[in-house]
């Protein structure tokens, strides 16, 4: 490997590294928290994940991976964390599909339906990570009382799906200014 390359993934390294621990500290002390009882959505939260979206596949995996652990040890229930574990999928999927396709980022209407389809992923990931833990009766009260359809589908499923379109459109605000500075081209 010449030293161009190591010094690139030196770079990707420091990169995950700082977006791990923005991943874990944006959810930990962030006031900004949407309440839907049962469920809850801390704005900004994923942006730390589609900023390493955007650099490349490995990062991606990384602090996903990264901030699941940081979940984790930070106590978080286990459904969270399970949750937070879904995020590799979304984050992996659409980090080789900007590989593939670099322009998707390019032009607002292509930018809207990659959202969408990261949302709507993002979503059906979550639906399936939290069900087990509902069918085994292992919520809070909250959820039951709602409901599967109301509690996980909509809550979990249509939140997440929303919650990250928020995040990726903060996510680009941040990344479009950011990628200049840190000389990335993707």
């Amino acid at each position: 490997m010449n030293e161009m390359n190591q010094r690139n993934n030196l770079y990707k390294m420091i990169l995950a590294a700082l977006l791990c621990a923005i991943g874990i500290i944006i959810p930990l002390f962030s006031p900004i928290r949407i309440i839907l009882e049962p469920a809850s959505f801390t704005l900004a939260s994923h942006v730390a994940i589609f900023i390493a979206m955007f650099i490349s596949p490995g990062v991606a995996v990384a602090v996903s991976i990264g901030t699941t652990i940081g979940f984790f040890l930070g106590g978080f229930p286990i459904v969270i964390v399970a949750r937070a574990a879904t995020h590799v999928i979304f984050a992996l999927l659409g980090s080789f599909a900007l590989q593939k396709n670099p322009r998707i980022l390019e032009t607002p209407g292509k930018t809207a339906i990659f959202s969408l389809l990261m949302g709507l992923i993002h979503g059906a990931a979550e639906v399936v990570a939290v069900s087990p833990f509902y069918f085994n009766a292992q919520m809070t009260e909250g959820y039951y009382s709602q409901g599967f359809v109301v509690s996980i589908l909509l809550l979990v499923g249509v939140g997440s799906v929303i919650h990250s379109m928020v995040d990726f459109a903060i996510s680009l605000v941040i990344w479009r200014p950011l990628k200049k500075f840190l000389g990335l081209h993707r």
